[in-house]
């Protein structure tokens, strides 16, 4: 199914609470840690989302397309434009319900996450990114057959997202600040709608990288404007721009964007594995790393550590490097 120029409504916290009911027995509702307290006296939290049985927080977002979709949507199988982590998410989910699935991805895909998807079932179809860029933007492809789960623009994928949300404000009623790593605004929106109707107060600030940072970017100058794009270890978010249609919702829902450094984000993969033996990937180590260099933004905050499929190697590296 190719349909161009799709509009994106919001989904309501009603929505986001329905998500919860259909996919409560494929995610797990991952714990709320403390980190060790940092010297300031702030209280840090991880939402570990790395913990989900593909690796990431994905899961959430596949399954509740999934299972929103009638069976005659389904006929076809599914596919999707991912990186990796939506890929997990949708060939795990597809597998579950019998159905093929096909995995668009850009060329810079990281071995471990192709080898992921390849275990589940998916097929993968690698194109320059680019091309794969386009699929987003065109919200599927012409030459491709099937129900397209696009993995940020879809209502339903974000009420998936959004489910973190009532987790955390259930967990820890009095949270100030939640810090979501931002790749194309669907995981910080579902959090943002879910945690404003719930605890308004709270805010939810989107995170990004510095080689990869097109909200920031266009938050200041009050349009989406495009950046430039350098693929580094942290694979899992980041772009050139904000896609269209995600503009309105990001803008409305965030408070806005922390830029990190990649040495900031490296720092806080090795605290994060030998301070709490968590394995994240670099965009789910993001939020704390924000966390950590934004003092000023929170008495009690909520990172979410997005996902730890990361390459073993990079792991390594990174641990073992001395500072």
């Amino acid at each position: 199914m190719f349909i161009a120029g799709m509009s994106l409504t919001a989904p309501t916290v009603e929505d986001i609470v329905a998500a919860r009911a259909r996919i409560r027995d494929r995610v797990l509702r991952t714990p709320l840690v403390r980190l060790a307290s940092p010297s300031d006296g702030r209280e840090i939290y991880l939402k570990l989302e790395n913990l989900q049985p593909t690796g990431s927080f994905k899961m959430r977002a596949a399954g509740s397309a999934m299972t929103a979709a009638s069976p005659g949507d389904l006929g076809n199988g599914v596919y999707t434009a991912s990186a990796g982590n939506m890929a997990q998410g949708v060939a795990w989910n597809a597998r579950a319900l019998g159905l093929p699935a096909r995995i668009i991805v850009p060329d810079h895909a990281p071995a471990n996450k192709l080898q992921a998807i390849a275990a589940l079932g998916g097929t993968v179809v690698k194109l320059p990114f680019d091309a794969w860029w386009e699929v987003l933007v065109s919200n599927g492809s012409p030459t491709e057959h099937g129900f397209f789960i696009h993995p940020v623009c879809n209502r339903e994928v974000i009420a998936g997202n959004g489910t973190i949300g009532l987790e955390i404000v259930e967990d820890l009623p009095e949270v100030d600040t939640i810090i979501v790593p931002y790749g194309g605004g669907a995981l910080s929106t579902g959090i943002a709608i879910a945690v404003n109707a719930q605890r308004p107060q709270a805010k939810v600030f989107a995170c990004e990288v510095e080689t990869a940072a097109p909200l920031a970017a266009s938050l200041a100058a009050g349009a989406p404007v495009t950046v430039n794009y350098q693929a580094t270890f942290v694979d899992g978010m980041g772009s050139r721009s904000i896609l269209p249609a995600m503009w309105p919702l990001v803008s409305k829902a965030l408070a806005g964007s922390l830029v990190v450094t990649l040495r900031q984000i490296e720092r806080a993969v090795r605290q994060l594995f030998l301070s709490h033996r968590v394995v994240a990937e670099g965009a789910g180590a993001a939020a704390l790393a924000a966390a950590l260099a934004h003092a000023d933004i929170g008495r009690r905050v909520v990172c979410v550590v997005s996902g730890g499929n990361i390459n073993i190697e990079t792991l390594a590296a990174i641990v073992s490097a001395q500072e």
